[in-house]
């Protein structure tokens, strides 16, 4: 009888010691990150920083979805979206450029090719993840764009007035804009970070006219920030809703290729290494929450609009709602965000205890929207409100962010049915 009391000891310690060890992949959050170079073999002007692709994947049960940022202006690919969707089993795959106006891209074969080798990568280097996610505020590196003048018109900061310089070389911290970085974090079982993702919304354009191969300031504040952890972090941007804000870091641009003075790099460098310390600090300040049950939900959805001064114009736009863990609450939507979206969709969760993040510039599918201006700047005025190529009807905006909106409730499952 004895015996039998101690086996059953032993047997109830032994499997209290290899029970945390047993988690089935329902039960846990799997990621892998890759980072590539992407600069064109072939560049058009000279390379001063290079350019890289970024990808991540994230698995929870049954659901893998993925993502690659690009140092890139744009970019869209059905055909690879479909293979890579295909290759690694993907719900999803969401191409991230982050709108860097001094980049270039390599030829169609290049590109896919880089793209698929970091998403290959990425898939065989995948680590039981934990997440955590939040944002930091702090003082704006970045102005709105659009400013409304005494004639009741919004026009665009590099034209000038009485009152306001071009270019606001003065850095008038005009609004509204969204001051805060947002950071989302996979560390490893041990509490190792391994992979960030970095959500800021302003155009990557501190050199207006640079004439030059470079990141600009996306592109230090990523290589900066992996720096800060020995580069074992792969750090994505994701750029927000960046469409109608500029950095207060603003260098007036060359002539042409043949102007002899330098972009004025110093401006780029300080843009994103300031990010970047905002990045590292955010960083360091979170954890994960142990009561957490990994998942991935996806509602991926789409709404068809035309023009808004060409009726003729047609426009298929795809979006996602994404959950992960039933706590951090990603919009995906391609084109241009005006930044009320990013601002709206946060006011509409963080009072519930959810993170939310918008991904805009992000594309899974359909057409590319161009600018997606809110009705007010519609209104007013200015490029990418009311003049500029090929502009949506309005208020496509705000009808893709309802419907994210609904979807979400429905995808979580909160509509009575």
């Amino acid at each position: 009888m004895k015996k039998i009391k101690r086996l059953s000891i032993l047997l109830i310690f032994g499997c209290m010691v290899i029970r945390p060890n047993l988690t089935s992949a329902a039960d846990r959050l799997s990621a892998g990150a890759a980072k590539v170079n992407i600069t064109p073999p072939n560049p058009r002007y000279p390379v001063h920083d290079s350019l890289y692709a970024r990808a991540l994947i994230l698995e929870a049960g049954d659901s893998r979805i993925g993502f690659v940022s690009l140092d890139l202006g744009g970019y869209t690919n059905i055909p690879l979206a479909g293979k890579l969707k295909n290759r690694f089993h993907l719900k999803e795959v969401y191409f991230c450029p982050q709108h860097t106006h001094s980049a270039q891209a390599g030829p169609i074969d290049f590109m896919e090719e880089r793209i698929t080798s970091a998403m290959q990568t990425a898939s065989e280097s995948m680590f039981e993840a934990r997440i955590s996610g939040g944002y930091r505020y702090f003082p704006q590196l970045g102005f709105n764009r659009l400013i409304l003048r005494d004639d009741g018109r919004a026009r665009e900061s590099w034209l000038g007035d009485e009152h306001y310089r071009a270019v606001n070389p003065e850095r008038i911290p005009h609004g509204p804009v969204d001051n805060a970085v947002g950071v989302i974090k996979l560390e490893d079982t041990d509490g190792t970070p391994r992979v960030l993702i970095m959500n800021y919304a302003c155009h990557p354009d501190v050199a207006w006219n640079n004439f030059e191969i470079s990141a600009d300031y996306v592109g230090y504040a990523a290589k900066y920030t992996e720096e800060s952890f020995d580069n074992t972090v792969t750090c994505l941007f994701v750029q927000g809703g960046g469409g109608n804000q500029a950095p207060l870091f603003k260098d007036g641009g060359r002539t042409g290729p043949d102007d002899p003075r330098p972009s004025n790099y110093d401006l780029i460098d300080r843009m994103g290494k300031l990010l970047s310390i905002e990045t590292v600090k955010l960083a360091g300040e979170l954890y994960p929450n142990p009561h957490d049950a990994a998942d991935i939900k996806v509602y991926a959805d789409s709404l068809f609009f035309t023009g808004r001064y060409d009726k003729k114009l047609h426009y298929n736009v795809h979006f996602s709602v994404i959950s992960i863990n039933s706590r951090y609450v990603i919009a995906t939507v391609p084109g241009e965000p005006f930044i009320k979206f990013q601002i709206d969709w946060k006011r509409e969760f963080q009072p519930y205890g959810l993170v939310p993040f918008l991904f805009g510039y992000t594309w899974n599918g359909g057409k590319w929207p161009i600018y997606l201006p809110d009705v007010r700047s519609a209104a007013y005025g200015g490029y990418g409100a009311d003049n500029g190529p090929d502009l949506i009807e309005v208020g496509a905006g705000e009808k893709i962010m309802l419907k994210q909106l609904e979807n979400y409730y429905r995808m979580m499952g909160v509509f009575k049915e």
